[in-house]
C-alpha cells in the first residue's frame, strides 16, 4: 500500500487534500466526510478536473446521504498537463490510489467521461461494489472506423449506473439487467441540470447500498 502524504494545502473547499505516490507521479486526493456507511471515489474527465459541475453536485449529494467522498486527480493533471496519460497509466494510478485509501464499508467507484472508463476497467481490481459513470464516452471522437467502448461497460459484473445527457455526441449506452442508464437533459458536459444528475446518483446509491 502506498503511503499517503499530506499535500501542502490541507483544508481546501473540497475537504482534506493528500498526495498519493504512484508509479506515474503523485496523484492528488480530496477526501471529505469521515469513514461512514460507504465510500464513493470519483475521477475526472480527460481534459477537466474535479470541479466539474456534475462531480461537485454528486459529491454534495453523497455527503448528505452520509457517504465518505473521495475525488481523485490523476498524476498528469497534478503535473499540469491537459493531455491525458495512456489508459494503462491511468488505470495503474487509480488502482494505487484506491488501494491506499483508509475506508470501511462498501466501495463505489466512478467518474465523469474518462474517469468512468477508468473505474469500469479497474472495478474488480479495486474491489468495488458498484460503479457510477457520468457521461460515459461510448464512441471515441474522430475514430477512423466505427468502434465502441461498450466492452468496458459490459466487462463490469457489478451494479452500474450510467447518467447520460440526451444530446451527448459520444453516444448512448444501453441498459442491462445490472446496468441502469438514465438520460437527463443536456450534452456530454452534463452542465444543464447537475442537480438532476445528483438525484439519479443518490437514488442508485440508496438502492445498491440499502441506505435508509
Amino acid at each position: 500500500m502506498a503511503p499517503i502524504i499530506p499535500y501542502a494545502c490541507q483544508h481546501e473547499r473540497m475537504g482534506t487534500v493528500f498526495e498519493v505516490p504512484t508509479a506515474r507521479g503523485p496523484a492528488r486526493v480530496h477526501v471529505e466526510g469521515g469513514p461512514g456507511r460507504a465510500t464513493l471515489v470519483l475521477g475526472h474527465g480527460a481534459g477537466g478536473g474535479v470541479t466539474a459541475p456534475d462531480l461537485v453536485a454528486v459529491r454534495a449529494a453523497a455527503l448528505t446521504a452520509g457517504l465518505q467522498v473521495v475525488l481523485v486527480e490523476q498524476p498528469y493533471r497534478v503535473a499540469g498537463r491537459r493531455a491525458p496519460a495512456p489508459a494503462a497509466h491511468l488505470d495503474e494510478s487509480w488502482t494505487t490510489v484506491v488501494g491506499a485509501l483508509v475506508r470501511r464499508g462498501p466501495l463505489v467507484v466512478g467518474g465523469r467521461s474518462s474517469g468512468g472508463r477508468v473505474a469500469c476497467r479497474t472495478a474488480h481490481a479495486t474491489g468495488a461494489d458498484a460503479v457510477v459513470c457520468l457521461a460515459f464516452p461510448l464512441v471515441p471522437p474522430r475514430a477512423a472506423r466505427p468502434t465502441t467502448r461498450a466492452p468496458e461497460l459490459d466487462a463490469v459484473r457489478l451494479p452500474v449506473l450510467v447518467v447520460q445527457g440526451a444530446r451527448d455526441r459520444f453516444g448512448m449506452p444501453s441498459g442491462t439487467e445490472t446496468r441502469d442508464v438514465v438520460v437527463v437533459e443536456g450534452d456530454h458536459s452534463l452542465n444543464t441540470d447537475p442537480d438532476a444528475v445528483a438525484s439519479c446518483v443518490t437514488a442508485f446509491l440508496r438502492r445498491v447500498l440499502s441506505l435508509g
